[in-house]
């Protein structure tokens, strides 16, 4: 498969991190204005580094759009001579509609919007993605592509400013609570080495028991916490505190937020 990555920033590299090591490629475009930002890709097979849009277009048939959402226009504008229907493009642009970038580049092309999180760059993505009445008849290799990066979810496009804030936004909320449980264990006694390590598997460990048991995680929690236990205490108290509704209400204010982007960008 050839690809390229058009605007190679932080996604972009965590996107190409993934591709490299959990995928053969005949090729890898990786464009980008400063490609000393790049020196880490430079000595894997089949990985070209370009500031040539046009170059990166011409040699692959998939396309990834990482650029600012500001930036998306002009690149489209620039590249729109060697654009073909051939080329399947994808977008993990934040506020940029399917609409946007058909007007932009026509209706004749395949388009798919997809969010992935940075955790693409050690297979682990959650990604949700959408897409065009062509985009349709082709998005099973855009899934093929993130399947091989972690999990996609197929969703109606209305969804995906949510689905941004779950997935893309939501790294950084978990990572705010395992630095939070890393808190709470060296307050107990552990090294901050220890206590992250403490924090960061049991995280992975209570994910793993969803994904594999298929379990709602009141039926997981059910099964550690006893009567008058330590764990039913826990949790008690966190509630009482407002865990479950401080966590609901800063993901509604983010997608309050997200929901401004576009308007404030335009």
């Amino acid at each position: 498969m050839k690809i390229a990555i058009i605007g190679t920033g932080n996604l972009g590299q965590s996107i190409a991190k993934g591709l490299v090591t959990n995928q053969e490629l005949t090729s890898l475009y990786l464009t980008k204005r400063n490609l000393t930002e790049l020196k880490e890709f430079e000595h894997y097979k089949n990985v070209v580094l370009t500031q040539d849009n046009s170059e990166a277009v011409q040699h692959t048939d998939v396309l990834i759009f990482a650029v600012q959402p500001a930036h998306l226009e002009g690149v489209l504008k620039k590249i729109q001579s060697v654009l073909t229907k051939k080329h399947i493009i994808i977008s993990t642009i934040t506020g940029v509609s399917v609409a946007d970038i058909e007007r932009m580049v026509g209706e004749d092309k395949c388009i798919v919007r997809a969010m992935p999180n940075t955790a693409i760059a050690v297979g682990k993505s959650m990604t949700c993605m959408c897409s065009n009445a062509l985009g349709k008849q082709r998005i099973d290799i855009a899934e093929s592509i993130f399947n091989k990066l972690g999990h996609t979810l197929e969703i109606p496009e209305a969804q995906m400013q949510a689905a941004t804030v779950i997935c893309a936004s939501g790294i950084a909320f978990w990572m705010r609570l395992i630095r939070a449980t890393t808190q709470g264990a060296i307050q107990l006694g552990f090294d901050a080495k220890e206590a992250q390590q403490l924090a960061m598997y049991t995280s992975e460990g209570a994910a793993s028991l969803l994904i594999q048991n298929k379990q709602h995680p009141e039926q997981e929690i059910d099964r550690v916490t006893t009567p008058k236990g330590c764990t039913i205490e826990g949790l008690n108290e966190m509630e009482h505190k407002g865990l479950s509704s401080s966590l609901i209400q800063g993901i509604v204010a983010s997608f309050h937020k997200i929901n401004t982007i576009k308007k404030e960008q335009l």
